[in-house]
């Protein structure tokens, strides 16, 4: 998984970032760095929701739902690049997708074991993405 598969990710990675409130500093980040921002947001979102459906709160559900679709909507997705990418990116736009619709229904439904479904799948791949940094923290070519 290297870098090259996604596309502006310094500026539009940030902005979704900020924009779905996920709270730390992006100023001076890496490409990498910024995506493990995105999937800790994400995961910590996710645990939220789950543990907020658990407990039956169905507001706080909602809105940790709707920040991890706009995690994996507006910055994941957003950020991957299929020409460079390939058919890794495309695997991963099919995880996410494949994410969005289990929460999606997740949401409607109060499931939390679609959540946990959605953290199972995420955790890993996001495992992969940290285990692919440098010591200097850029990732590593592809």
């Amino acid at each position: 998984m290297g870098s090259s598969m996604f596309t502006s990710v310094s500026s539009r990675s940030a902005a979704a970032y900020k924009r779905v409130g996920t709270q730390t500093s992006v100023e001076g980040a890496s490409p990498h760095q910024l995506i493990c921002l995105l999937y800790e947001g994400l995961l910590a979102a996710l645990r939220q929701a789950h543990a907020a459906t658990m407990r039956g709160d169905i507001e706080t559900k909602g809105k940790e739902i709707g920040k991890s679709v706009r995690i994996l909507e507006e910055g994941l997705k957003a950020a991957l690049n299929d020409a460079a990418g390939g058919e890794l990116a495309t695997n991963l736009r099919g995880v996410y997708n494949y994410s969005i619709s289990r929460l999606t229904r997740a949401n409607i439904h109060n499931d939390a074991p679609m959540i946990q479904e959605v953290i199972d799948l995420i955790v890993p791949v996001y495992g992969a993405w940290k285990s692919i940094a440098t010591p200097s923290g850029q990732a590593a070519a592809s």
